[in-house]
């Protein structure tokens, strides 16, 4: 009768615990739930970071119109006058135009120079979103793992809460020692703060989602929706080398920062070319009175070339500087090469490897380790081991258990991590 009794006290503690432990954790917060694919679509049209890079195309754009400036002409206006005002020596007018004549395909050349650095504009945006992607992608996963660790956290403090309540019933009726009860009380303590730590973590990682976002409403963050269960795939390195060095956006970024240190020199090579200056000039001159030697008024129209005689052209900085571009360029785009095969080959191993890590856990650890967990309480209960016994199993359970969600999400991230540095996307969870 008294062990039925004390069976009863014991479920109904475990019902009335499961109802506390809701108030543990801080849900007041409003919270928007969102799947990936909407969380994506969402960064893509709202981060502000992104959309900074965008003007580097509009700038690259703007910068196409203002090569395809001409020279502006000049206008010239002036007014003379002999200063002899006694003996009528007059006085007269002149204006001229005159406009510069590039020579050596100047203009072409600044147009074609400011349309490769456009396209280069664009891809090195594409390589930005690369990142971003990737990295919205780790922080989307941290907030799913977050929330695991928090609710082991929350489950583990819970059943040692429950273990405490019986353990302080038990001690009053003699079962157990006086220091047993404290421990078992301790020790939920103590996990109790576990699970404070676990939620400021969780809330951390939320707000990192928001910052994503480029935005945030005060009292509401984004909660995300889903699971790891999605990130098995079968890869060929050879083909995702391959595959990397055709798609990888920083790779033809790199390509074009060869075209553009190109059409650089091509440039540096047209400016080196004289130019000519072409001029027109009118002269009015008004009659001269003078009775010595008068004259009548007159205008007068000239015309001229002139050439600049260009003793700058000595100094070939500007054509070595575009030279030397040149060549450095081509060696960071042979490096890019490398460092894209390095990069790839490095995330497949690594894929490879959390993949067997995860699949270790599938195989039962998980499992075992509750089953031992459940064996030394109902033990413990029964008197049969002691509560360090128990202690033990609970921290190898919880440690086995947040080892597996690290596992998880680094299994992911790995992904992550494979399919941007192979060019490639097809993530979802």
């Amino acid at each position: 009768m008294k062990r039925i009794k004390l069976y009863s006290i014991c479920v109904f503690l475990f019902v009335s615990g499961s109802v506390k432990v809701s108030a543990q954790v801080d849900t007041s917060f409003k919270k928007t739930r969102i799947v990936y694919l909407d969380y994506l679509g969402l960064v893509g049209k709202n981060n502000l970071r992104y959309a900074a890079e965008k003007f580097n195309v509009n700038i690259a754009e703007a910068a196409i119109e203002t090569a395809k400036i001409f020279p502006d002409p000049q206008i010239s206006y002036g007014y003379f006058n002999n200063g002899q005002r006694r003996m009528e020596m007059g006085y007269g007018f002149m204006s001229g135009l005159a406009t510069t004549i590039e020579l050596g395909g100047k203009r072409k050349a600044r147009i074609n120079l400011a349309e490769s650095q456009n396209e280069l504009a664009k891809y090195l945006l594409q390589d930005f979103f690369r990142g971003m992607r990737a990295d919205a992608t780790v922080n989307f996963l941290a907030a799913l793992q977050n929330k695991y660790l928090l609710d082991v956290q929350l489950n583990s403090y819970e059943t040692m809460r429950q273990l405490a309540a019986s353990d302080s019933i038990r001690f009053k009726l003699g079962s157990i020692t006086e220091i047993d009860s404290r421990q078992s009380k301790l020790e939920a303590g103590t996990m109790l703060n576990g699970v404070f730590q676990n939620e400021a973590g969780w809330k951390m990682s939320l707000l990192n989602l928001s910052l994503f976002l480029g935005r945030q409403k005060n009292d509401t963050l984004y909660s995300p929706i889903g699971d790891f269960a999605k990130f098995d795939r079968d890869f060929n390195l050879l083909q995702l080398i391959t595959t990397a060095q055709n798609n990888r956006s920083d790779l033809l970024a790199a390509l074009q920062s060869k075209n553009v240190s190109q059409k650089m020199l091509e440039l540096a090579k047209a400016n080196r070319v004289i130019d000519v200056n072409l001029n027109t000039n009118i002269l009015y001159a008004s009659y001269d009175r003078n009775v010595i030697a008068p004259t009548s008024s007159f205008s007068q129209f000239s015309g001229g070339i002139s050439i600049p005689l260009k003793f700058s052209n000595k100094y070939a900085g500007e054509l070595k500087t575009a030279y030397y571009a040149n060549r450095q360029a081509d060696l960071l785009y042979q490096q890019v090469e490398l460092q894209i095969q390095t990069e790839v080959t490095q995330a497949y191993f690594n894929y490879i490897a959390t993949r067997k890590q995860v699949e270790q856990f599938n195989n039962g650890l998980l499992t075992e380790a509750k089953k031992v967990l459940d064996g030394k309480i109902y033990s413990y209960k029964r008197g049969e081991t002691s509560l360090l016994e128990v202690l033990n199993a609970q921290r190898t359970y919880n440690d086995v258990q947040q080892t597996y969600y690290q596992t998880l999400y680094n299994y992911g991230a790995a992904l992550v991590e494979l399919e941007k540095a192979a060019g490639i996307w097809d993530i979802n969870f």
